[in-house]
């Protein structure tokens, strides 16, 4: 069974349309009216060999803040659907990924329960008018979307840009190890409860 959809999401603030393959090649067509975080999008796509296009027009005039917030809440809600009743999915992953002086340390498990902990503040928060505090509001519509309990470390780091990148890696490889599927119980679900 093919893992990909297809969703699109509007409100005043934005008009999102995007499609994910789970099981990709880390093709990418990014366009948020972002140029950054195209790039941190197009960086998950290719390091969690996910195939992601995403179109956003949202009231980048006002603040990137909306636009950030609700790409997390559609991809999230993507890979929910994609993932369908989740049977067979390694549902744990984790990656510590290093970016020349930064070190990014990202857990996640898809269990149905959304939290996000997030602790990862540079000396310097902004890449040019980009304000890298917007990295934790995607993380938080990424998890709340998705129902997967979400961590997210800075063991260290100065650049602000390296801090986003490490994060958006980091999360692109433990979501790629989360929902593979384990060979050894592809029809049950990794949990004693029976449902996730």
């Amino acid at each position: 069974m093919a893992r990909k959809v297809t969703l699109s999401r509007t409100t005043a603030e934005t008009d999102i349309k995007l499609s994910l393959s789970v099981d990709g090649t880390g093709v990418s067509k990014i366009a948020t009216g972002v140029p950054f975080f195209d790039h941190m999008l197009t960086l998950f796509a290719r390091h969690g060999l996910f195939d992601l296009e995403v179109d956003c027009k949202g009231d980048v005039d006002v603040d990137y803040h909306h636009t950030v917030e609700d790409v997390g809440l559609v991809l999230g809600d993507a890979f929910k659907k994609a993932l369908g009743d989740k049977k067979g999915i390694r549902r744990y992953g984790f990656f510590l990924l290093p970016m020349d002086e930064s070190l990014a340390r990202v857990v996640v498990d898809i269990g149905g329960r959304p939290h996000l902990v997030y602790d990862a503040e540079a000396p310097t928060m902004f890449v040019r008018d980009f304000n890298i505090i917007l990295v934790k509001e995607f993380c938080r519509a990424f998890s709340n979307a998705l129902g997967c309990n979400l961590h997210v470390k800075l063991e260290y780091g100065e650049e602000p840009h390296h801090v986003a990148e490490a994060i958006f890696k980091g999360l692109a490889r433990a979501m790629d190890v989360a929902t593979q599927i384990d060979a050894r119980s592809a029809d049950s679900l990794p949990s004693t409860k029976g449902l996730i």
